[in-house]
């Protein structure tokens, strides 16, 4: 019997966060654009980038995929605290720096061995790296709009580090909980970011970049999603933006799927929603997300009650779902296995 996974690619709602590739005992996923696997009952399948080892299965990888898992249906019901934050060392960051500032001052602190992030190159292309230092931290900040399968190179942190640190955005997170919870309890703390949708990079370069905005690549200094708008501001001060339902459409398929706008499976959410310009808005989700926080917050400055708070990113988690949550009901459907979304608190 083929893993359930093997539907999640067939029907293209694979996330690509990278958990299967992590966990498979034998090697037999590989995680580019979208998951691949060799499974001996569906040839189809073969021509989808799989190792050449042939499944079999014994279901880790099910176990580990947040579409096999579904959605929640009220993604702020494990909020323990929501403020404002910025880290006192932010500079080059996007807004306030807290999602790197809490790595660097855990690395400082010898509290964590590897972090599990993603860098671009000069073309803004995405790389999945291994940070095990304050340093490399450096190389990671800002946000980048595109996707690579991050947990992917949790394989390789699973061999060499004992505490581990996942960053990423809602599925990523989502597939970090589960790995954690299931298969390898390696991970110690899970950062999740908000994320209306990401693309897929040569989407982002070939055409919204070049044909939407009219910019040329290589003057790019920062790209953001707020205000219903996505800005691009260029070294020469420039500043271009377009509505976000200009670009939406050329977003990755999985994303059309997607009901998780604040990474509700993270021990700590950050974002820039909710938040004043400059600042990050926190979530502390769990008790992990508590102890942690509390080993960092010496080097953050605190907004206990920022503004426009929850009641803006509400209004875009409904924003998110509103089609989203019948696309991926939609496939549910199709599915030989029960998933979808749960009114449940985790």
């Amino acid at each position: 019997m083929p893993p359930k996974i093997a539907e999640v690619i067939d029907y293209d709602v694979c996330a690509a966060c990278g958990a299967c590739e992590a966990v498979c005992p034998i090697g037999a996923v590989t995680v580019k654009k979208a998951a691949g696997i060799r499974d001996p009952n569906d040839l189809s399948l073969y021509e989808k980038g799989g190792g050449y080892q042939v499944c079999e299965g014994c279901l880790t990888c099910s176990r580990v995929c947040p579409v096999v898992d579904g959605f929640i249906q009220d993604e702020l019901t494990n909020v323990r605290k929501f403020f404002g934050a910025r880290s006192k060392d932010n500079v080059g960051s996007q807004d306030g720096g807290v999602a790197s500032g809490i790595l660097k001052s855990l690395f400082k602190q010898g509290k964590i061995d590897c972090a599990v992030g993603i860098t671009r190159n000069e073309k803004w292309e995405p790389e999945v790296v291994l940070l095990t230092s304050a340093e490399d931290v450096e190389r990671t900040r800002g946000t980048k709009y595109t996707s690579d399968p991050v947990l992917a190179a949790l394989r390789e942190a699973f061999e060499k580090y004992d505490r581990i640190a996942v960053i990423g955005v809602p599925c990523q997170a989502h597939a970090a909980h589960l790995i954690r919870e299931n298969v390898n309890e390696k991970i110690v703390l899970i950062i999740g970011l908000l994320c209306m949708e990401s693309f897929h990079h040569d989407v982002m370069l070939e055409k919204i970049i070049p044909e939407i905005l009219k910019v040329k690549l290589e003057d790019i200094r920062k790209m953001e999603f707020t205000k219903g708008k996505f800005w691009v501001y260029t070294k020469d001060g420039e500043v271009h933006s377009v509505p976000i339902k200009d670009v939406a459409k050329f977003a990755r398929n999985p994303c059309h799927h997607c009901c998780d706008y604040t990474s509700v499976f993270a021990d700590i959410s950050v974002g820039s929603v909710g938040a004043p310009d400059g600042w990050n808005s926190v979530f502390i989700r769990t008790e992990i997300g508590e102890k942690y926080f509390d080993m960092v917050r010496e080097d953050m400055e605190i907004m206990e009650d920022p503004k426009p708070g929850l009641e803006l990113v509400e209004k875009l988690i409904g924003m998110k779902r509103k089609g989203n949550a019948e696309h991926f009901l939609e496939v549910c459907e199709k599915f030989s296995f029960e998933t979808g979304i749960r009114n449940e608190t985790i």
